[in-house]
């Protein structure tokens, strides 16, 4: 007789590799930190033939319509798309303008067509219907800030996300909801009066038009269920839900903090606060009525690690504020350009950076313009 032995020796599987699809129009350094977060690796596409070996595309597109299109077509990356996205069984994530690129065409652009029209900016053609901007004279344009999603679908990628969770938005063009793209719809948000698409899915093509590397760990989760989905094969199993139209989302107040940030004594970068920008600590003398003397600059922190704090304890935004100038010059200012580079690793909300302007002389030809300018 044959004798069977089993082993508890367990295979783990491997993680996907993701190709991260960065066109070169903007900053995508949250989408990556995200993935890395999650403990997934990157491979950065930098050739068509990439894309049709990719086990999984994340593209997080950001800028406008009709510049991501152009440079789509300038580095030949659409036809590979679109023979990629053709039958939806291959996994893509597109986030926000990798969202829209995905329809029919977008008022966020122009192109001519054989006959010489001129219409709107073609897309990718993979989902009907065109991407329309806000109307101005109905609400505030761009929608800036933390939105809901009404559920269309039951899908894997939000295996770790509660429907209550708030995500945020940045966008001035939207994807209405027409009877040709009802099948494509995972989601979709109210904003002043309008209900539209705010993710899709069908098969293994997910996108959405919130930005989950800027929506804390509900964003990550995100990030989280879709690559888990694709790892263990089940990203395809979704199904359709009574959706409740009665039912509206809208913008929810945030916690923004805003950290003063200045050079110390030593050159240092730190986070103070004083009485209009008094910010030195005071020095007197007890034993008589000499004036006081100016200490060393307020020191409440680092600003990475006191950020990160703010974070893990609910903040919605950050705000570094320079109130000096930028040392070196607007944009040559490295020390705050790599406190912001080392906040995106952990912080995975929006970063802003404000200050730092006043009269300012070029170090290097000597010319001087005042704030104003």
């Amino acid at each position: 007789s044959k004798i069977s032995i089993q082993t508890n020796k367990q295979t783990t599987m491997s993680k996907v590799t993701v190709s991260l699809l960065d066109y070169g129009a903007g900053n995508v350094r949250s989408v990556r930190n995200a993935i890395l977060a999650n403990g997934y690796e990157i491979e950065d596409i930098t050739d068509p033939s990439q894309i049709d070996d990719a086990k999984v595309i994340v593209f997080p597109g950001v800028g406008s319509y009709q510049s991501a299109m152009t440079v789509l077509h300038q580095k030949g990356y659409i036809e590979p798309l679109r023979r990629y996205l053709a039958d939806h069984t291959r996994p893509y994530l597109g986030i926000c303008l990798g969202m829209q690129t995905l329809f029919e065409s977008s008022e966020e652009g122009e192109s001519t067509d054989d006959d010489g029209g001129v219409g709107p900016m073609a897309g990718l053609g993979i989902i009907p219907g065109p991407v329309t901007k806000f109307d101005e004279t109905q609400m505030t344009v761009p929608q800036i800030g933390w939105n809901g999603r009404t559920p269309h679908q039951d899908s894997p990628v939000f295996k770790y996300v509660n429907q209550q969770d708030d995500v945020y938005f940045v966008h001035s063009y939207h994807a209405p909801i027409v009877e040709q793209n009802k099948d494509w719809i995972l989601t979709s948000t109210n904003y002043g009066g309008t209900r539209y698409i705010s993710a899709v899915q069908k098969g293994a093509i997910v996108a959405c038009q919130f930005h989950p590397e800027k929506s804390g760990q509900t964003g990550l989760n995100f990030i989280k269920g879709f690559l888990e989905a694709v790892d263990n094969g089940t990203i395809t199993k979704t199904s359709p839900l009574t959706v409740d139209l009665t039912t509206k989302t809208q913008l929810v107040k945030r916690v923004v903090v805003a950290l003063d940030v200045r050079q110390n004594d030593s050159g240092d970068l730190v986070v103070t606060k004083g009485d209009q920008y008094d910010v030195r600590e005071t020095q007197t003398d007890p034993t008589n009525t000499t004036p006081a003397k100016s200490g060393a600059v307020r020191n409440l922190g680092k600003p990475v690690s006191l950020a990160s704090r703010y974070y893990q304890e609910g903040a919605d935004e950050i705000v570094f504020l320079n109130i000096t100038s930028f040392r070196q010059g607007v944009i040559e200012d490295m020390p705050m350009l790599h406190v912001l580079e080392e906040a995106s690793r952990r912080i995975f909300v929006p970063l802003t950076v404000g200050g730092g302007i006043r009269d300012y002389t070029d170090p290097e030809s000597g010319q001087t313009w005042e704030a104003l300018e």
